[in-house]
């Protein structure tokens, strides 16, 4: 038993590449797996939890789970900017923008060339008198623009929403398997429920809607870190760049930054070698010694952090703790219609 121990408290508990354990430790106790997860996170983004619960995961199997509530703006890393104030603003005061595999720094000369960059005369996001740049800079113009039906005044607007528009104390819930239960058949892409969650507390979101955002003739930019807002789940992040919380491995693997809805572990993208892993699936995760199956999180330019999950996903909420069954709605309770997804 105390060499079992010794074991989970290495943090990579075995071959599954799950957050919790493995055969040859099951008999370590959940409550003392329930508070070695706490450990991961950044200590002052917790609101509650983890908790042990019940839980249905999205293949209808019963699983046991832990259940966090984190505060909707991330810490330990800075937020913004987002959307640059005039044509002549640089890199600096500005984000990034994912097109075609590649990232583009969203500045004032990006905002500048739309016309040409997407071939279409109708942008025209900025007053050619005196170059500056149309932003959603309240909550009501949010409101207006971060959504599928654009109210028509935001239209050729660089869309971009605060936490602080929020309502005080909101947070989100995430319930995660604690022990992988693999699919019998992969899904085409993720889910509403997204990736997962980071260390830090922010959601790790699946693809972002850019078509319905390019046709409204909108710019939702996402920060250095791959990240926005939005007036539900808060910061969440589209794409990982670096910005993350990272735990190292004894095995030399790529830092691993969360947890997946399904309860792998997400690596980044590559360690100190700078080495990238040749052998993904199309979910974009692997088998190795000594860590077993995990996840590697995608270049930042794909918008998307992974394919698809390898196991059954669980629950994400609105709010506080509450009994997951993600054979509803993708797991959550209250399907979010906006760009910010």
């Amino acid at each position: 038993m105390l060499k079992k121990l010794k074991i989970f408290s290495l943090f990579l508990v075995g071959t599954t590449g799950s957050a919790v354990g493995h055969e040859n430790s099951r008999d370590i106790k959940p409550e003392a797996t329930i508070e070695k997860i706490k450990t991961w996170f950044v200590a002052d983004v917790i609101v509650s939890g983890p908790h042990l619960v019940d839980c249905k995961l999205s293949g209808g199997s019963k699983a046991k789970c832990f259940s966090i509530t984190v505060k909707t703006k991330p810490s330990g890393m800075k937020t913004g900017p987002w959307c640059p104030r005039h044509i002549s603003d640089g890199p600096e005061k500005s984000g990034i923008w994912l097109n075609a595999g590649k990232v583009h720094d969203a500045d004032g000369a990006f905002v500048k060339n739309l016309k040409d960059f997407y071939k279409d005369e109708r942008w025209q996001m900025y007053d050619p008198k005196t170059g500056k740049i149309r932003v959603t800079d309240n909550k009501k113009s949010c409101e207006g623009a971060a959504r599928p039906d654009v109210d028509p005044k935001y239209q050729n607007h660089c869309v971009e929403c605060q936490t602080t528009y929020m309502h005080e104390g909101a947070t989100m819930t995430y319930v995660i398997p604690l022990r992988p239960v693999d699919v019998t058949k992969l899904a085409p892409r993720v889910g509403r429920g997204g990736v997962g969650l980071s260390f830090n507390g922010a959601k790790l979101e699946g693809a972002a809607p850019v078509d319905d955002i390019l046709r409204a003739h909108t710019l939702a930019p996402f920060d250095n870190c791959g990240g926005h807002v939005n007036l539900h789940v808060g910061y969440h992040i589209h794409a990982v760049t670096g910005c993350l919380k990272q735990i190292k491995t004894k095995e030399n693997h790529a830092p691993i930054i969360g947890i997946a809805m399904d309860g792998y572990f997400l690596h980044e993208r590559s360690g100190d070698n700078s080495k990238e892993e040749n052998d993904l699936d199309r979910c974009g995760g692997h088998f190795t010694t000594g860590l077993g199956y995990h996840y590697h999180v995608a270049h930042p330019g794909k918008n998307a952090i992974l394919g698809c999950h390898k196991a059954e996903t669980g629950c994400v909420f609105e709010g506080g703790q509450q009994a997951c069954d993600a054979t509803m709605w993708g797991g959550i309770r209250r399907i979010i219609f906006t760009w910010f997804e």
